[in-house]
């Protein structure tokens, strides 16, 4: 699966659902049912939320520069639809709520025909790990991230 870097962007942060990241079906994903093997729907979410992660500038970068990093500390999946092989898929992910600490995040999962076949709900908690706790998101962060919360409320 690849990562895009599409989305949008207004002068205040982003606007409307996230939708950076887009794929296929890779052939190790799929099970001898011949679709998609339900752990692989956790992949394709973690991706996603990773590309989201990203674009709010509190993924991989931001630990190397700060030592911090999100925690998922919990997740839901539904599985809507069966998936096939080498399907084409893409993701929109929506910031739901966040404070000081957490963010709620919903990512919606579409195949190459726009039908919806995965939801995933994730809490993610930010993390000093120097420390091992969870601390508030800086100021920089806590501002991009609120503006996503009120851009996507």
């Amino acid at each position: 699966m690849s990562t895009g870097a599409s989305g949008r962007s207004g002068p205040s942060g982003p606007v409307g659902p996230y939708a950076g990241w887009r794929g296929r079906v890779r052939p190790e994903w799929v099970d001898y049912n011949a679709h998609m093997a339900d752990w692989a729907y956790g992949v394709v979410c973690a991706e996603a939320n990773e590309a989201f992660l990203e674009h709010l500038g509190v993924s991989a970068a931001y630990r190397e520069r700060t030592g911090c990093s999100t925690y998922t500390v919990e997740s839901h999946l539904r599985y809507l639809a069966e998936v096939g092989p080498d399907a084409e898929l893409r993701a929109e992910s929506v910031l739901v709520d966040a404070d000081a600490k957490r963010l709620r995040v919903r990512t919606s999962v579409f195949d190459g025909d726009g039908t919806q076949v995965l939801t995933g709900e994730y809490l993610f908690l930010h993390v000093d790990a120097s420390l091992g706790k969870v601390v508030p998101f800086p100021p920089d962060r806590a501002a991009v991230i609120e503006a996503a919360r009120a851009a996507w409320s």
